[in-house]
């Protein structure tokens, strides 16, 4: 059987930065966890929204997966199949949103446990780069918009007891609880 190392290292670097015991901090699901409606569609500016970051992953995480399923043809090439068309989000849609994310990643992994290490030095159908480099980017991926994320649950207006919001950001106050 040939070896699975670097693969199942690689593995693990997804998983702890998708589901937690990463080094670096909170992963794509901590920072989600508990996120509110009104805060994953709180824009700053002409800044993504968190809605629009979870799309964001998952769409590339599909790509991943096609790629490794050998899909050549399959490609982002569009802001709409990027980051969505998202506007206002309710809870439903929010939960949906994650649910996506969370089949993503599962069907991610699946199709990497198939795999051995030959197969990272394999070229991406389409592309001009290896399966090694669309791996590693997906996590370099998923850390950078993990910390988008995390600011911006923070900058996002703090939720009143009457579930009204006051406008005003949680990020510089001592007693930010994630409440929204």
């Amino acid at each position: 059987m040939t070896e699975k190392k670097e693969l199942e290292r690689i593995i693990t670097l997804i998983n702890a930065g998708f589901h937690g015991g990463a080094w670096h901090g909170s992963s794509v699901l901590e920072v989600t966890k508990g996120i509110k409606n009104k805060a994953a569609e709180y824009r700053q500016k002409n800044v993504h929204t968190i809605a629009e970051l979870i799309y964001h992953i998952t769409s590339w995480r599909i790509f991943a997966v096609k790629k490794i399923n050998g899909d050549e043809d399959y490609n982002i090439k569009t802001e709409n199949q990027n980051w969505g068309s998202l506007g206002t989000i309710d809870e439903f849609e929010l939960e949906t949103l994650i649910m996506e994310l969370t089949l993503s990643q599962d069907e991610l992994i699946k199709a990497l446990e198939e795999k051995d290490d030959n197969f990272l030095e394999l070229i991406v159908p389409g592309a001009e780069y290896n399966y090694y480099t669309l791996l590693h980017g997906i996590i370099h991926h998923d850390l950078y918009h993990t910390g988008q994320m995390a600011i911006l649950k923070k900058m996002a207006p703090v939720k009143k007891k009457d579930d009204d919001y006051d406008g005003k950001s949680s990020y510089f106050s001592s007693d930010y609880e994630d409440e929204y």
